[in-house]
């Protein structure tokens, strides 16, 4: 099949000279599903394409957005909630039991200022028994040494509360690799994104099907190669590394994915339920997998809160031609209710340009992509990751479509 747009220039001076119409089109695309209120898509860009390797539901970096694109997200957020619910004025930020990670911690200090600064009350709340004690409230101090106070959550005739303080609307931060014991159903808050769409139930390999369709959809409407803006993948269930079941045959689809790419290219085999950059190998060949260690088939097969990996996906890996102070980095594009409201570079000194980034050593640089709409300058590399990450977000939201 031939196309228009074959090569990464092509594609570059055709979002950049067609910026307008390319999002009013992403819009169009998007009107009929549920887009997730805030969303976070890490992304590749390699030789001869730009490719999102994760789409996160609970985003947990807005510390890392500059503070221009911390004010767009809160225009941001101020429009969406709008949409959501009439006569907001209390939010309640539903976050990760995890509250000894300091970075984490900060992380909910710029959420909630940027939902501040709306004019909303903001709450933290937390439905898990374990981190209070006889207090109903928990005091923590942040890496920046913010304070942040986390309420006990409570249900009163089916309404969230924090503490006494009745919440409108909640955010739920928490991406559920175990669920919260919670009868979501019988709840009247509205809370977003839904709880629904979770790592208890959520597949990466979904996600990327989904992702196909909305390039394949997309690629097809504007003549794009496909190709420029996606990378190649298969997914596999039944797995189990710690009796080494389906090993072989994840080595063979490693083997028949490399196949067919450009020679020394390598795969990625992600757990398809991991978060946190947990439960991936990059592997140069399916033998690889097939005679992996146990300390090294451990590493997949348990994750997050002790949750078991029984599928994955196995993605062409896209060699990051990007660099920050001479250290192999990608690209991380945060968004709201499906716009792109800022980013940053996640970099990695004890990793090359062929290996997971999201991994330890990773360090993150700031850089603001409100800048650019500011001043109405297209002409740069974030307009087509603004793009990609619209388009990766938009399949996000074919999956809450599927489970709602």
């Amino acid at each position: 099949m031939s196309f228009n747009i074959n090569t990464k220039e092509e594609l570059e001076s055709f979002i950049t000279t067609q910026w307008n119409k390319v999002n009013d089109h992403i819009d169009q695309m998007a009107k009929d599903y549920p887009m997730p209120i805030y969303s976070s898509v890490d992304i590749r860009e390699g030789i001869d394409k730009f490719a999102p390797v994760d789409m996160n539901m609970y985003p947990a970096g807005f510390n890392n957005l500059c503070q221009l694109d911390l004010d767009a997200s809160s225009k941001l957020f101020k429009k969406a909630i709008n949409q959501i619910a009439n006569e907001v004025k209390a939010i309640g930020i539903i976050p990760e039991s995890h509250t000894k990670n300091l970075f984490y911690l900060d992380h909910l200090a710029f959420l909630s200022k940027a939902l501040l600064d709306t004019g909303y009350e903001v709450y933290l709340l937390s439905f898990d028994d374990q981190l209070f004690g006889e207090s109903d409230e928990l005091t923590l101090i942040s890496h920046s040494k913010f304070e942040l106070k986390i309420a006990k959550g409570k249900i009163v005739d089916g309404f969230m509360q924090a503490g006494d303080h009745k919440i409108d609307m909640a955010l739920l931060n928490h991406d559920q690799s175990t669920p919260i014991n919670l009868d979501w159903d019988a709840i009247k808050t509205p809370v977003h994104p839904t709880p629904k769409i979770g790592w208890f139930r959520r597949q990466k390999s979904e996600h990327f099907e989904a992702y196909q369709k909305v390039v394949t959809q997309f690629s097809k409407d504007f003549s794009i190669n496909p190709n420029l803006i996606m990378a190649n993948f298969k997914s596999l269930k039944e797995i189990n590394f710690s009796t080494k079941d389906g090993l072989e045959e994840i080595g063979k689809a490693v083997d028949s994915l490399l196949s067919d790419l450009p020679q020394g290219t390598k795969a990625f085999v992600k757990a398809s339920q991991g978060t946190y950059g947990m439960g991936i190998s990059v592997v140069s060949s399916g033998d690889e997998i097939v005679s992996m260690n146990r300390k090294n088939r451990d590493k997949m097969d348990i994750g997050k809160n002790k949750i078991k990996f029984t599928s994955v996906v196995i993605q062409e890996g896209v060699e990051s031609i990007l660099k920050y102070d001479d250290m192999a980095a990608e690209v991380a594009i945060y968004l709201v209710d499906g716009n792109p409201a800022g980013g940053f570079v996640r970099a990695n000194s004890q990793k090359d340009s062929s290996s997971n980034l999201n991994s330890r050593g990773m360090v993150f640089r700031k850089y603001c992509i409100s800048e650019i709409r500011e001043n109405n300058d297209y002409q740069s590399k974030e307009a087509v990751y603004s793009i990609i990450a619209r388009l990766s977000t938009l399949a996000g939201a074919y999956e809450i479509k599927n489970v709602l």
